[in-house]
């Protein structure tokens, strides 16, 4: 059905099936939006009790209004052919989710993660309860998550509504057996009471990634729902506070009313729940700062209020014992109407600083104060006036009220980076936070102005470390981003990181620069300068993320884990801070998870190239050729010559096993004619052996080896591309080579 227009509805692609339908992403061609249609799959249109139910999905649902469910929009018949057309909720499932978990992706759900999302679901099913309609099919397929950790429950495929006649005497037992309340299995009536049953199961797996009751075939666990019970929480993990196992333990009671008899009292308990933990997070305490709005009569003023923001952040950064969301996260909030305890659940933080700044010509009026989320109360609020003079005063200031009323202790290094001065002049500082703003535009003209800012800075201050760091920021952003020769840029970065090193050896910006310009062809060296920045700014998630990266690549799982932990920590809204859990996948072997992380990134960013080109290249090691050439043949439509949509093209030739083609592409660009960049050297490996080039396929090797490449498991055994020359000499002498470099590598 892909590319057929059903109605007035062209569709794009399949994106989920199951017994209850197929569903397609689409496009509503009146009202110019995206939309998911539900068909009943294939052989089901005409049996009548499988279209009695898709109606009833139909009807249960667009009775409800609630941000928790997915909306249905219409119910059409096109030439015989129902469908549903409904909300597209472009997220992964719960079932994924916990998958993802489970198969040592990362570790298992936090508590509050799961109770977070608990109380979502619960707001869902009460909405439905509250229209007398019970859902009967809760399971980690039918709940959603998507990007921004907003649950979203589908499929009241099997939903019963108060008073409806039952469809036939089979449907009173349809459903999940695993999820099923003791009462559905009996046949017997199902009320609200059924769905927190099931829902207790579902928060159970959240948990621990396994079921209560047990069984290898279906009537083993329907005796063990009926009769057993229920498997310890603290068998799997020994994190759970009592209070979040005594309600799970009560939802899913045998006896109905023995239960929570309604849904509300649930929420009520897991919100509880909630305020406890907040309130007895003692190994780590952890704060947002969110943007300081501007009451300046100038919104041209927005740059000062974001880099204030930025700063402050940046000061707490460096306290290693306190959790700071990073920019990307708490600029999200900017402009928001969500109250400060909602944004707290949704980052998992305490504390939340608020403020705001009004700025006329050199005064300055800055007002902040500290918010503890659990009560909603200010635990400090503070107003502060004075000149552009005073900003360094104020923005100490502020950070040494938080460090004071969190009780904070301050190690000598981290008070001092607090009472720092990078910049001396308030004026040059003006042009530095100004020229911040222009680098976040990622644009051309952006680095362009950001240069002006900073070197008007350096005309004022003289010599700085900081402002040269920067500058040598712009010039690897300038290749970075493909605007720009790579050999000048390149110089002029190292040139101006070296002017910075030579001012302050411990400069965080340059060491990360510095970091960035070297570490995918002297990874050993990189490692040293990510890891001085992460000395004293330990929640820096630019460094945490390149580090996770790089680490990845060369296959070190053990060490790539608690980075990948930290970044979705400080940065949870950031889809960067996702990606690399897909990415890292890849160096691992393990092709399946990293399609499935990189697949739900795609459909929610198909503009970045980046994960466009890791989703293309996760579908071409899962033999999924033809599809991966659509990735990459759209890549080089949208950047045509740029060194992704090259390399695409040749990993498409090659797959199709053409020479010709695929030397032609690889010849193409100045980036994979002399790679410096390991990752670049390894896929122009795998691109000859996958043509047959096999001495080609091994001088490309070793010299990828030469660059730093030790990822000795992928090499030798996990990647399907290589299979070809491994039976040669040269290869198993380069391994013997590498698996020595590989087990001597330390971090």
């Amino acid at each position: 059905m892909i590319g057929q227009i059903i109605s007035h509805y062209k569709i794009f692609e399949k994106i989920g099936e199951g017994g209850m339908g197929v569903v397609y992403k689409a496009e509503d061609t009146k009202l110019k939006r995206t939309v998911a249609l539900k068909f009943l799959p294939k052989g089901l249109e005409a049996h009548e009790p499988e279209r009695a139910r898709f109606l009833q999905e139909a009807q249960s649902a667009s009775a409800l209004n609630h941000a928790n469910i997915c909306t249905i929009h219409d119910l059409q018949d096109y030439e015989g052919q129902q469908f549903i057309v409904m909300e597209y909720v472009d997220s992964q499932t719960l079932r994924q989710k916990i998958t993802l978990r489970r198969g040592e992706v990362t570790s298992p759900l936090q508590v509050n993660d799961v109770v977070t999302y608990a109380i979502q679901i619960g707001e869902a099913l009460q909405e439905a309860h509250s229209h007398g309609i019970v859902h009967r099919d809760v399971k980690p397929e039918n709940i959603m998550v998507n990007m921004k950790n907003q649950i979203k429950v589908m499929d009241f495929g099997l939903a019963k509504l108060k008073g409806s006649l039952k469809l036939t005497r089979t449907s009173s037992t349809v459903g999940t057996l695993a999820y099923m309340a003791p009462e559905q299995i009996q046949g017997e009536e199902v009320d609200a009471r059924s769905d927190i049953f099931s829902f207790g199961i579902v928060l159970f797996e959240m948990l621990t990634g396994h079921l209560p009751f047990r069984g290898e075939h279906e009537a083993a666990m329907m005796y063990s729902i009926l009769n057993e019970e229920p498997q310890s929480i603290s068998r799997f993990r020994s994190d759970v506070p009592s209070y979040v196992t005594s309600l799970i333990t009560k939802a899913i009671q045998k006896d109905p009313t023995l239960r929570y008899q309604t849904i509300q009292e649930m929420i009520n308990d897991l919100r509880n729940s909630l305020m406890v933990s907040i309130r007895s997070l003692k190994e780590e305490k952890s704060i947002v700062v969110l943007p300081f709005v501007n009451l300046s009569s100038d919104p041209e003023q927005e740059y000062f209020n974001d880099g204030l923001t930025e700063e402050i952040i940046t000061d707490l950064s460096a306290i290693r014992s306190l959790r700071v969301i990073s920019r990307s996260s708490a600029m999200t909030f900017k402009w928001t109407k969500k109250v400060i305890p909602e944004i707290a659940r949704q980052l998992n933080v305490q504390y939340v600083l608020e403020g705001s700044v009004r700025k006329a010509a050199n005064n300055l009026r800055i007002t902040a104060q500290l918010i503890d989320s659990a009560n909603d109360t200010h635990v400090w609020a503070e107003k502060y006036s004075g000149t552009l003079d005073d900003v360094f005063d104020i923005q100490e200031k502020v950070s040494r009220s938080i460090v004071n009323a969190l009780k904070l202790r301050l190690t000598p290094k981290e008070a001092e980076h607090l009472a720092e001065r990078p910049i001396p002049s308030p004026l040059a500082y003006e042009f530095y936070l100004r020229a911040r703003q222009e680098i976040l535009k990622w644009t051309e003209v952006g680095l362009e102005n950001a240069l002006k800012y900073l070197q008007n800075g350096l005309e004022i201050t003289g010599e700085n470390a900081l402002l040269y760091a920067g500058i040598a920021y712009v010039y690897f952003q300038y290749f970075n981003l493909g605007l720009k020769e790579e050999g000048y840029c390149r110089n002029q970065a190292e040139s101006y990181t070296s002017k910075a090193f030579a001012l302050d050896s411990d400069c965080s910006n340059a060491n990360f620069v510095r970091g960035m310009l070297i570490s995918w062809h002297q990874p050993i060296e990189g490692i040293k300068h990510f890891k001085r920045v992460l000395d004293t700014n330990p929640n820096d998630f630019d460094t945490l993320f390149f580090f996770s990266c790089l680490l990845g690549t060369l296959g070190r799982r053990h060490d790539v884990i608690p980075l990948e932990e930290r970044t979705i920590k400080i940065d949870p809204l950031n889809p960067a801070a996702h990606f690399h859990s897909g990415f890292n996948r890849l160096w691992e072997g393990k092709y399946s998870l990293a399609h499935d992380v990189l697949n739900k990134l795609h459909q929610s960013f198909p503009e970045d190239v980046l994960t466009k080109w890791s989703y293309g290249l996760s579908l071409a090691y899962l033999d999924k050729k033809e599809d991966a050439g659509l990735i990459f043949e759209q890549i080089s439509r949208e950047q045509p010559g740029t060194v992704f949509a090259n390399l695409g093209l040749a990993f498409t030739s090659a797959l199709d096993r053409k020479k010709s083609e695929t030397i032609t592409m690889l010849d193409s660009n100045p980036c994979l004619q002399k790679p410096l960049d390991f990752q670049f050297a390894y896929w122009k490996t795998e691109c000859f052996a996958l043509i047959d080039e096999k001495e080609r396929a091994l001088d490309w090797l070793e010299k990828d080896v030469d660059l730093g490449m030790i990822n000795y498991p992928l090499m030798n055994e996990f990647d399907p591309f290589l299979a070809n020359i491994r039976g040669e000499e040269r290869f198993k002498k380069l391994m013997e080579r590498v698996k020595k470099e590989w087990e001597k590598f330390e971090v």
